[in-house]
């Protein structure tokens, strides 16, 4: 390994922590209280405040505003924090927030997700692995996103909101209410469910078997034309059968916000 590679022009505070083989490039700031994995890279005019704490081999193109102030009027200067796990690209104009100190005082972001052109994560947002923000999407604070999650272009998701593991937001969708897993939710107005993420679970492996009882779950949960409550009772039926049955379930007993529907 390497020594960290430091851009004459870029500044580093002495409470910085950098690891080997990292590179800062031209104009950046790194500020007190950030540590930095190696093999972590990043591009000009940079900007990263603390405390954060970023893993190895992350990309942070150029632009990126990493660590600041929540956009909260609740906060106070209170210590909070932001954790950037391994492996995440980081495209330009990129915004990422701390926490808050009444909303549990930390962002966290895990490994191998890709942030697109000015993207936003707020204040005390949980972000799985393996997602992909395009270019303009943007998580209100308090957001929870789970793995293998795609939000399009322009999507905007509520504060508070959950997005399950493996579901679509599509293009501009405006989400105001929990998402479960597998879904695709379109726009309209709002964003409204239409269907379930049938062509991203084929390419994570998922068989014609489990892809089969998700579409059941859809169906009870969305197209019985029952109540809330009678689509809860066909889904205790299926989850005897189907782990992901199961997830759809359990997503919505842990709710706190109303279920798009």
């Amino acid at each position: 390994m390497t020594a960290a590679r430091i851009h004459p022009s870029a500044i580093v505070e002495p409470g910085a922590r950098l690891g080997e083989g990292v590179q800062v490039g031209a104009l950046c700031y790194i500020g007190d209280e950030v540590e930095i994995g190696d093999c972590t890279v990043f591009g000009p005019h940079c900007t990263v405040q603390g405390p954060t704490r970023i893993g190895r081999e992350n990309r942070f193109i150029g632009h990126c505003a990493i660590g600041g102030e929540p956009q909260d009027k609740k906060f106070h200067g209170e210590r909070v924090e932001l954790e950037i796990g391994d492996r995440n690209l980081f495209r330009e104009f990129t915004t990422i927030n701390r926490g808050t100190g009444t909303g549990g005082g930390i962002t966290r972001i895990g490994d191998d997700n890709w942030f697109l052109a000015y993207t936003h994560v707020a204040h005390d947002c949980m972000i799985g692995n393996h997602c992909v923000f395009s270019n303009n999407a943007t998580l209100a604070g308090h957001v929870t996103i789970g793995d293998h999650v795609i939000l399009s272009g322009f999507a905007g998701v509520h504060q508070f909101c959950r997005i399950g593991a493996h579901a679509f937001i599509g293009m501009g969708a405006l989400v105001n209410g929990d998402v479960p897993p597998f879904l695709m939710v379109a726009q309209d107005g709002y964003g409204r469910p239409r269907g379930i993420n049938s062509e991203g679970l084929k390419r994570r492996g998922f068989d014609a078997d489990r892809i089969g009882a998700i579409k059941r779950a859809y169906r009870a949960l969305y197209m019985s034309g029952g109540t809330l409550e009678e689509a809860r009772a066909k889904l205790a039926e299926l989850a005897s059968g189907s782990e992901d049955a199961r997830a759809f379930l359990d997503f919505i007993e842990a709710g706190e916000r109303p279920l798009l529907r």
